[in-house]
Order: structure tokens, then C-alpha cells, then sequence
């Protein structure tokens, strides 16, 4: 009976953590917040943003491959699709955003709008580390690095 008992146990738990393993690593459904932009160009270094600005992104549920996915840019908003590929880690991959619409509204001065917008078509890569979300640009130009939305 005991056997019979640890082997259903064993079973059970088993059955749960693949679909908890999987949540970890998929962006389907999440939140994002920008807190820097860490560029390669020593001269630029990082840039921390500031906290009167708001820059989001929400994966939504992918159906198939792609995703639909919405970005507040500062004052402006957009939309695109997103897609990704995990990688053996389960931590990283490759991830892509479509072309962007982003509404064209005239932010304050001192507003990251414009770079943060260049920043997303140019994302290729992620990875999860430490509860944050860190973006790769094309050609190891930057990383955009995330914080979970409350």
C-alpha cells in the first residue's frame, strides 16, 4: 500500500512540475516594465528610466507561433506580435517582435520614446535571470532590461 501510495505521489508531482517548469519559462501572457537601457557604446553606458516615465509590454497569449503584444511608450502606445523560441536553458531564446505601430504623440523633452521604440524593432534575444527580463539588440548593440509589472 505504501509503495502503491509514494509511486502515485511520485506521479502526481512529476505530472505537476512540467506545466510550473513551463510557465517559468514562457513570456505568454506577462507584463514588463523597463527600468535601463544598457548600451554596448561605452560612451552612452546605462541609462536608468526615469521614474515620471512609463515603458510596458504585455505578451499576450500566443496562438500557434505568434503572439499579439502591447507597449506604452511614454506617452505614446503600440502594438505588434511577438514570437520566441526557448532554448535548452529554458531561460533564454531567441524572441522577435513584427513591425511596430506605435501612435506618434509629441512626449515631453527628456523623453526615451523614440530610442525605446528603435530598441524593440531591433530585439533578437532574451533572457530571464533574477526575476528580470533582459532583451538583446541586433548585433550585441544593446539590452533592455525589464522588471515584472505588479
Amino acid at each position: 500500500m505504501r509503495a502503491a501510495l509514494a509511486a502515485a505521489t511520485v506521479a502526481l508531482l512529476t505530472g505537476c512540475s512540467a506545466p510550473a517548469a513551463e510557465a517559468a519559462t514562457s513570456l505568454d501572457g506577462t507584463a514588463w516594465r523597463l527600468t535601463e537601457i544598457q548600451s554596448m557604446d561605452d560612451a552612452q553606458g546605462t541609462t536608468a528610466v526615469p521614474a515620471d516615465q512609463r515603458y510596458t509590454v504585455d505578451f499576450g497569449v500566443r496562438e500557434g507561433e505568434s503572439g499579439p503584444a502591447a507597449f506604452q511608450i511614454d506617452c505614446n502606445r503600440g502594438s505588434s506580435t511577438w514570437q520566441m523560441s526557448i532554448d535548452d536553458s529554458g531561460t533564454s531564446g531567441r524572441l522577435t517582435f513584427g513591425p511596430i505601430a506605435v501612435t506618434e504623440m509629441a512626449c515631453p523633452p527628456g523623453s526615451l520614446d523614440q530610442r525605446v521604440s528603435r530598441a524593440l524593432t531591433a530585439v533578437r534575444g532574451y533572457l530571464l535571470q533574477d526575476g528580470r527580463l533582459h532583451l538583446s539588440l541586433f548585433a550585441d548593440s544593446g539590452i533592455l532590461t525589464w522588471e515584472p509589472v505588479d
